[in-house]
């Protein structure tokens, strides 16, 4: 199996170096000319990596900015959503509080009236306030 590969694989080689052969005496420019060519093209080739890679590096800036604007406008609704929640909780904090205050008032009017009612009912004849 190893050998079907490495066989595989050599002939891949030859191909590829026939292939050069044959590219060079056919090529319709001499050599000079076409290493001008390739050096040409490499110089192209490189400036337009570059120009791109600016044009990426100035597109990831505007989105950095963008997404800053926009994290920022999160964090302000934020900040506005726990102010109103926190305002709301204070205010049902505050209702609690006068709700069990008026409870307490309630209850102690109903414990004295409570115990007024047992004393009553509970003092001998001629001892209560009815007398």
């Amino acid at each position: 199996m190893a050998t079907d590969n490495q066989q595989a694989f050599g002939w891949f080689l030859a191909g590829l170096g026939l292939g050069a052969l044959v590219g060079i005496l056919y090529a319709p420019k001499s050599g000079r000319e076409t290493r001008e060519d390739l050096l040409t093209s490499a110089k192209d080739g490189s400036e337009y990596v570059r120009v791109r890679a600016r044009e990426v590096v100035d597109q990831a800036g505007h989105l950095v900015d963008t997404g800053k604007v926009k994290a920022s406008e999160y964090v302000q609704r934020g900040r506005g959503v726990v102010d109103q929640g926190r305002a709301q909780w204070e205010e049902f904090v505050d209702k609690g509080k006068g709700f069990v205050n008026d409870q307490t008032v309630k209850v102690s009017a109903a414990v004295d009236a409570g115990r007024q009612a047992y004393q009553t009912t509970t003092a001998a004849p001629g001892e209560g306030p009815l007398s």
